[in-house]
């Protein structure tokens, strides 16, 4: 039981100590198995040092001192750089012990001879670096390993410190489980035996197999991929992500996916384009039909820039400001209606679709306006008058944005001053009449010149007859 108390204190020792990680991702890794310890290394004899040490390796049935269960265990931490560092206890019993003596009874060929020392306990507390040539060899499974160290040895009643010159082969069953075989040379700097002939201070070889578990790796979301190399530790996630999820299995991971719940295409950042037209239909205003990229994923079919569901005429080119659809030109005078200040009357594109004042007409307008009749003195119209003015009132109601001037027009009876404002008067009284009969305002104006623009001479009462007249010209602007 005391022996066993050695070991469990070595155990506490190791689980105190702290350094850095067993690997990338698992800071700790504890072994245990079986133990082997050879003592023949320091026998003697032999032709040369590398037969004196290294001949008989694997004489397990005549050399080996083994226990039929678990006799060691070991923790460690990685240091860095395949370093690991590690101190490991073990437990035996020396019924096997090595001498070379060729005078001696039952000597071999070699002249070794292997005697019971008396069943003596052996006891190893041992520190360890270890160099792994895994990430060398570049495999996941076999992990071969050379190391150095040291440590105290209970060798029945003698103790003794050694040096521990060591190589190791792993196989990994997973990431975290695998076999361990080890060896070690640990030399001692004492005597082999005392003066009796009684093992004192032999240096040997400690043979080691058994299992070596990982631990200590996070994996907060359990998707498999350690904290420490999971860009996402806190989501499941994909090994080919990093640990980040791909929640719609498009491919492409969801924090440079666009679209994460619905799969999608790489070039759209992982947004589905249902009609193919190459807008993601998150995007895309008309989704389920192919389209343009300038009118949102909508078609144009009469390719007038008026995406089909707004274009009113979705087969015939027209202006965005019309619904798509072509301006009519109600009156075909080549004026748009949208442009033809007379669009249901046919004119001249050069007077804005409406039509233009002829010679003509102005020559009916003032031979009208020749035999408007006033009152004598006066500016109020005579009864037959009316029926001219309605012919006047018609004639300027069909050219309905040209302007005229109304001139009045007198003989020469009476002062200058009292035929000026009779001209006058007399225009403004046509210029009401027409306004009072449908005739925009500011399509009018009026003015009297008195007899100052005779048409003929004052001389005769024809003449004089001939000058009492009402004229209309067009303004032109």
């Amino acid at each position: 039981m005391k022996h066993l108390n050695k070991l469990l204190l070595t155990v506490m020792m190791v689980m105190g100590l702290s350094s850095h990680a067993q690997d990338s991702n698992n800071p700790w890794a504890i072994s245990f198995g079986v133990n082997a310890v050879d003592t023949k290394t320091s026998a003697g004899g032999g032709k040369n040092f590398l037969d004196r040490h290294f001949s008989q390796p694997f004489a397990v049935k005549d050399n080996w001192n083994i226990l039929p269960s678990v006799s060691y265990l070991s923790v460690s931490k990685y240091v860095g750089d395949n370093f690991s560092f590690g101190i490991s206890g073990s437990v035996n019993k020396i019924d096997k012990y090595v001498k070379f003596n060729p005078t001696a009874p039952g000597h071999d060929s070699r002249g070794y001879v292997v005697s019971n020392p008396g069943d003596l306990m052996y006891y190893g507390i041992d520190a360890t670096i270890k160099y792994s040539f895994m990430s060398l060899v570049k495999s996941k499974v076999i992990d071969p390993s050379l190391s150095v160290g040291g440590g105290y040895t209970f060798f029945g009643d003698s103790s003794y410190g050694t040096v521990n010159p060591g190589a190791g082969l792993t196989f990994w069953f997973t990431d975290n489980i695998g076999l361990e075989l080890a060896t070690k040379y640990k030399k001692s700097f004492g005597d082999r035996e005392d003066a009796a002939g009684v093992p004192d201070a032999p240096s040997h070889f400690q043979h080691t197999a058994g299992l070596i578990f990982k631990f200590g790796g996070k994996d907060t979301d359990g998707d498999g991929i350690y904290d420490r190399d999971d860009a996402c530790p806190d989501v499941a996630g994909l090994k080919q992500f990093n640990g980040c999820p791909d929640t719609d299995g498009d491919g492409i991971q969801d924090s440079e996916d666009a679209c994460p719940d619905v799969a999608g295409l790489a070039a759209l950042k992982g947004c589905p384009d249902t009609d193919g037209d190459g807008i993601a239909d998150k995007d895309d205003a008309c989704p389920d039909v192919a389209g343009l990229a300038a009118l949102k994923g909508c078609p144009d079919a009469d390719g007038d820039g008026v995406a089909d569901k707004d274009d009113k005429c979705p087969t015939v080119a027209g202006p965005r400001e019309n619904a798509g659809c072509p301006w009519p030109d109600t009156d075909g005078d080549g004026v748009l209606d949208k442009d033809d200040k007379c669009p249901t009357v046919r004119g001249t594109v050069a007077n804005q679709g409406c039509p233009e004042v002829s010679e003509e007409v102005m020559k009916t307008l003032n031979n009208y306006g020749k035999v408007i009749l006033f009152d004598s003195g006066k500016s109020t119209f005579q009864k037959g008058t009316y029926t001219v003015l309605q012919s006047i009132t018609s004639i300027l109601k069909e050219y309905p944005y040209s302007k005229f001037m109304i001139e009045g027009h007198t003989d020469s009876d009476g002062s200058n001053e009292l035929n000026q404002a009779l001209s006058e008067n007399r225009a403004a009284a046509v210029k009401n009449y027409l306004i009072e009969n449908g005739i925009e305002t500011d399509r009018l104006r009026s003015t009297g010149f008195g007899e100052t623009k005779p048409i003929a001479s004052n001389k005769t009462a024809k003449g004089k007859a001939e000058n009492r007249r009402v004229e209309i010209s067009l303004i032109k602007e």
